[in-house]
């Protein structure tokens, strides 16, 4: 009787480990299956980390170029006291406008008065003149040793007074400057009444 029952009991734990033998090797659950899916999300993190590297050096690449951009100056012919400049026998090299106000992009050169595009595109200049009795004001603009526009003042019996502004296409490296005419002069003091000025629009 004892030996039956051993017998079966035996019998029991023989199909109930077979039983849980077959569950483990074949699960509800597809293991390699579940596997691959994570193989496939790891691809999926892996492209997608990537992306957001390409799209950051994108945005940092956007704001440098964004930066170049902003092009602007404006300068007055003194950097401090008063006093005239000119007059000349003949064309002078370009007024060298001292008095820096502000250069952002660099693109104007104090030490030479003249303004040098950093990029491909349009531009707005103006400049403006004064001076006392006496003589003529004369100024022109010039765009790499060309003249683009002048302003004249034939000996006024006050004060004189002129400005001009013109919008130009400059290429990189177009050199825009202002010079005196001959026999001319131009007056300036901590008013800033002579000076020179530009940005740049939009670029080409």
């Amino acid at each position: 009787m004892v030996k039956t029952a051993t017998a079966v009991l035996s019998a029991l734990l023989l199909c109930v480990g077979g039983a849980l033998a077959q569950d483990f090797m074949s699960p509800t659950v597809n293991i390699m299956e579940e596997l691959g899916k994570l193989k496939n999300m790891e691809e999926r993190l892996r492209t997608l980390e990537e992306t957001v590297q390409n799209q950051r050096v994108l945005v940092e690449q956007l704001q440098k170029e964004n930066e170049d951009r902003k092009v602007a100056f404006s300068a007055s012919l003194l950097a401090f006291g008063s006093g005239y400049t000119g007059p000349f026998s003949s064309v002078t090299s370009p007024l060298i406008y001292k008095k820096v106000v502000t250069n952002y992009g660099n693109g104007y050169d104090s030490n030479t008065g003249i303004f040098t595009a950093p990029l491909k595109g349009v531009y707005y200049f103006r400049f403006y003149a004064h001076c006392h009795t006496g003589n003529q004001m004369a100024v022109s603009l010039y765009k790499n040793d060309k003249v683009q526009c002048s302003v004249f003042s034939e000996r006024p019996w006050t004060n004189g007074n002129a400005s001009n502004g013109i919008v130009l296409i400059l290429e990189k490296g177009d050199q825009i400057y202002t010079k005196l005419w001959d026999k001319s002069w131009v007056y300036d003091d901590h008013e800033s009444y002579t000076s020179f000025g530009g940005f740049l629009l939009f670029p080409l």
